[in-house]
This record gives C-alpha cells, sequence and structure tokens, in this order.
C-alpha cells in the first residue's frame, strides 16, 4: 500500500506555512539539543494532541502517549517498558521541572473499563494495562447514583491523580519533587468543549483555567 496521502499532504503544507516561520528554531535544536522543562503524559486518542491543545512550538514540550496516560508503578525488573524509559529519560536527562498527566473526556480505554467489556481488546495487551487503573476505581467506588457519563468522568479524572501516586514511586521522581526541583500536576481536558480543568491538592477538586478566554473563544463572532 502506498505511504498515506492524507500524511504527504500534511508534510507538504507543513514545508509551506509552518517550516519557513520556525526553521531557526529546528536548526538551533538540532545543533544544541533539546531541554523542555514540561513533560506532558497523555493520552493517544487522536483528539487530544498535547502539542495542538497547549499550542506548543517545536522543542517546548516533551510528551510521552499511551492508552489511558497512565504510569504503572516503579518496578525495575527486566522488562522493556515503554512509559518508565520515556520518564527516566524525561527526569533525569532533560532534568524537566513539571510533569503534567494529561487526562480527557470521552476516554475509550476507561470507558472500556467501566463498562468490563469482555475484552477490551483483541489482544493480549490492553486489558492487563487497563489493570493500571484499579487503585482509581476503587477510590472512586460504585457508580450509585449517578449516570454512567458522570462515573466515567469521575473515573477519568481519579485516574489522573492517582498516576501522581504512581509517579512518586520512582526514586528520582520522588527526590526531585521533595527537593523542588520538579513539580507534578493532573489536568484534564474535555474534547467536545474545548475547556481544560487542573487538578487542586488543596482543594482535591479540577478548577477551570483561563475560563475567560475559553469563553471569549466561544463568543467571538465567526467570519
Amino acid at each position: 500500500m502506498p505511504f498515506p496521502k492524507r500524511l504527504i499532504d500534511g508534510y507538504g503544507a507543513f514545508l509551506t506555512e509552518r517550516l519557513p516561520h520556525e526553521q531557526a528554531r529546528f536548526r538551533e535544536l538540532a545543533e544544541h539539543g533539546q531541554r523542555p522543562e514540561i513533560m506532558v503524559i497523555g493520552c493517544c486518542d487522536s483528539r487530544c494532541a498535547p502539542e495542538l491543545i497547549f499550542d506548543a512550538g517545536p522543542g517546548e514540550i516533551f510528551v510521552s502517549r499511551n492508552i489511558a496516560n497512565l504510569v504503572p508503578p516503579y518496578t525495575p525488573d527486566a522488562a522493556q517498558r515503554s512509559m518508565s524509559a520515556a520518564l527516566e529519560f524525561a527526569v533525569q536527562a532533560l532534568k524537566v521541572k513539571h510533569i503534567v498527566v494529561l487526562a480527557h473526556a470521552q476516554c475509550g480505554g476507561i470507558r472500556a473499563y467501566a463498562e468490563e467489556a469482555e475484552p477490551l481488546s483483541p489482544g493480549d495487551f490492553i486489558g492487563n494495562w487497563m489493570s493500571i487503573i484499579e487503585p482509581a476505581a476503587k477510590a472512586v467506588g460504585p457508580r450509585g447514583e449517578r449516570s454512567f457519563t458522570e462515573y466515567v468522568t469521575a473515573l477519568e479524572q481519579a485516574s489522573a491523580v492517582k498516576t501522581l501516586d504512581n509517579l512518586m514511586t520512582f526514586p528520582e521522581v520522588r527526590r526531585r519533587v521533595e527537593a523542588g526541583e520538579m513539580q507534578l500536576h493532573a489536568a484534564y481536558f474535555g474534547v467536545a468543549t474545548g475547556t481544560l480543568s487542573v487538578y487542586d491538592p488543596a482543594t482535591g477538586r479540577y478548577e477551570r483555567v483561563a475560563s475567560d478566554k475559553h469563553a471569549q473563544a466561544f463568543t467571538a463572532p465567526r467570519f
């Protein structure tokens, strides 16, 4: 099969529109290497690209994406662990100052977990991977009187917070956080609304950010 035409067209647009404005930055990054101060752990979901959401240019954020933006607890063994390797590189080589776990609405992986779909996928990996959110599910508790949508939202948000706990099981992450060299954050993106909320450990709640700009964007006249 030929290379996807959509990617070739996109690359053509990149060459004519974006590259001319950022070529000097690309050359600088190629010569001196990257030194982003922020790592974003996001979901593979095609609707939630961190670089797009945060309007990031080349070299500004270090991104690692996986199903449901999860991080397994620190497990030093001989297994090949992509997420742990990315985290280790960001923390120990790049020395990022912030790690953001970016959860989102309508997460397919978490919805499948909540529905107890059998199997979560026809393969060997997703079901085992999604078991990482069991502590978050216990924290959220049973569905009770909530609607299924409300329950999934609560699980999506709680999972991001529990992921911060998993991050703290990594010795170098804990050391740098406790030394004041790095901060951990959980955030939640509304796919349909474009809203962004950030978890406040003091209140235990997610708080909307840039709500005034969000309102302006949705009330501005369309031409």
